[in-house]
């Protein structure tokens, strides 16, 4: 400000430059405050309505103005499903790696889990919820959370598992003379580690929510109808109806979701884990993010950090860090122990031997004729299956390299990824469906584009982590000694992104046998488009109320996806952690 002149213009200087100014260190945190009471509205909104009573038949507007509404119920869905997927993971993998035991039934378990349909998860989820919460429409809410979390958990599941097997060898080496307990090797070695590959994975698997949502959000049981506002029963209504602009409308506040999503959340953790690359030599082309850099100049959070955070930290690690003396390791557990293990173990075999004796009665009850079409059909999805696997392998192992090595290609390649990964196909299907219809081709073409899709982001998603995870002085070392094409490729790029592929091909394999159930059975301005395959033997059994043949017909999409596991993917996870694992 120029100095005036004047008495007055003197005076009226002197009190601007006594004035306090606001400074621009705390822009971040007034920013954050404000949207620290925004969330804190919203939650309060929220909760009155969710502990409400229940509203069935909820009518479900098209106009754009209640898409913000809408996009903000389906954000928070996806969000606690999210929360719970990331428990869900870091218990169960860390369990699964180092229990022998547990792991011969924990994998297994996981793939069954994986290979069930959404679809088929319906029913029974919804139901309980809602009788768990009579007469309160938290029970319905609760029921399509637990829905998003069957469609975002196992990717993720699967990414820790693999990265906690196939640790070097030097760093568990070094964790044990150091004297590390669990709590210092989970949070300094174990989780550092897995962190890429955790961190695309879990993009991945918001994305897998936004898939979903507009079967978990719009579901109708017989007479039952439990529809929630939401964006995804908003492009499920636009898409019933053959509304193009409703459909538009969706798509477009979706993207922008997803856009502000990789802006304020995905590209800043992104950024911050790249510190946990294992590599000598630090890369000079790296990720940037101008929300970490606010964040990081932020003085509120530096304080709130070193008062509450950080103490607490230190408390926990001191706390498991304790020595463990001789006597305690060489404890033996007490006799009420062992008895109680052993009668959870009967009572286990006893209800499990339970469930089989119901499941023979019911598929006793089955005739020949469905028992044979579901064979037939499970014959097809498989070969469509396969066929998109491959399909989606051919570009996305090329195009996750080139975006895992170029930072700026990642900048701009990862908000469409997401964008194109998230966007439910269901809502695209309409026009792919009417495009192949003038052209000649059917649903049979048209449920393998489905599937590509819905599945191929799996893959791609994982080759970009596991791209990113290449140290950076092993880059460097190929460039010294001019490795290049195709040696490059099988010396550098094959083996250091083998196990991330290895969990991409896994979780597209069982979402492709997910995505089955939309892409042969479809819904479209009053008709039905259907083909043969068990996703559409799936789809007609639900539309009927054909328990028996739903029963059926998941058990042989599970066994199918299981000995898939078992066969193929089990092996190459062996080979992962055996010949492609980084290490001296």
């Amino acid at each position: 400000m120029k100095k005036p002149t004047g008495f007055r213009g003197f005076t009226s200087y002197r009190l601007w430059t006594q004035l306090p100014r606001l400074e621009v260190s705390y822009l971040p945190d007034l920013i954050m405050f404000a949207a620290g009471i925004a969330l804190f509205y919203g939650v309060i909104v929220v909760g009155r309505h969710w502990l409400g009573p229940f509203t069935p038949a909820v009518e479900i507007s098209r106009s754009p103005l209640a898409l913000p509404v809408y996009a903000g119920y389906s954000l928070l869905r996806i969000t606690i499903a999210y929360v719970l997927s990331l428990i869900f993971t870091l218990v169960y993998s860390y369990v699964a790696a180092y229990n022998k035991r547990a792991e011969r039934f924990m994998i297994p378990l996981l793939d069954v889990l994986q290979s069930i349909p959404v679809l088929s998860f319906l029913p029974g989820v919804m139901l309980a919820m809602v009788a768990l919460f009579p007469g309160r429409q938290l029970g319905v809410e609760a029921g399509a959370i637990l829905l998003i979390f069957t469609g975002q958990v196992w990717n993720m599941a699967f990414s820790f598992y693999a990265s906690l097997k196939s640790i070097p060898t030097e760093m568990r080496e070094a964790a044990k003379v150091y004297r590390f307990s669990w709590w210092q090797r989970f949070t300094q070695m174990e989780l550092p580690f897995a962190a890429i590959g955790l961190v695309w994975n879990s993009m991945m698997s918001v994305a897998g929510g936004w898939f979903f949502l507009m079967a978990c959000e719009m579901f109708v049981l017989g007479p039952r109808d439990f529809r929630l506002p939401g964006l995804g029963s908003y492009l499920q209504t636009a898409a019933s109806s053959g509304d193009t602009t409703s459909i538009l409308w969706g798509i477009t506040t979706m993207i922008a979701v997803i856009v502000l999503l990789d802006q304020f959340v995905w590209r800043p953790v992104i950024a911050w884990a790249e510190k946990f690359k294992i590599e000598q030599v630090q890369s000079a082309d790296v990720p940037r993010s101008w929300v970490l850099n606010i964040l990081k100049h932020s003085e509120g959070l530096a304080r709130l950090r070193d008062k509450t955070w950080q103490p607490v930290g230190e408390r926990v690690m001191q706390h498991f860090a304790q020595p463990h003396t001789k006597e305690n390791e060489s404890e033996v557990p007490p006799v009420w122990r062992t008895w109680l293990l052993r009668a959870l173990a009967v009572a286990t075999l006893a209800l499990v031997g339970y469930g089989v004796a119901r499941v023979a009665v019911i598929l006793s009850g089955l005739q020949r004729a469905e028992l044979r079409e579901a064979g037939i059909g499970l014959g097809a999805t498989f070969l469509r299956v396969n066929l998109a696997l491959l399909i989606g392998a051919l570009w996305t192992i090329p195009a996750g390299v080139a975006i895992g090595f170029s930072s700026r290609l990642a900048r701009i390649a990862q908000p469409l990824a997401q964008i194109a990964a998230s966007v439910p196909a269901t809502a695209l299907f309409p026009v792919v469906l009417l495009l192949l219809i003038r052209v000649g081709g059917g649903l049979g073409v048209g449920s393998i584009v489905l599937l590509l899709l819905g599945t191929q982001w799996y893959i791609l998603f994982n080759v970009i982590a596991g791209t990113m995870a290449i140290p950076t002085d092993l880059k460097e070392c190929c460039s010294v000694f001019q490795m290049r094409g195709i040696e490059r490729w099988k010396k550098l790029i094959l083996p250091g992104i083998f196990p991330y592929l290895v969990t991409g091909l896994v979780t597209a394999s069982g979402g492709a046998w997910n995505a089955s159930i939309i892409a042969e059975y479809f819904h479209f301005k009053g008709h039905i488009y259907t083909t043969t395959g068990l996703g559409a033997t799936i789809s007609q059994a639900t539309d009927s109320g054909n328990f028996d043949l739903l029963l059926a017909a998941t058990m042989m999409m599970a066994a199918a996806v299981v000995t898939v596991n078992r066969l193929v993917w089990r092996r190459m996870y062996a080979l992962a952690e055996t010949r492609f694992r980084l290490e001296n």
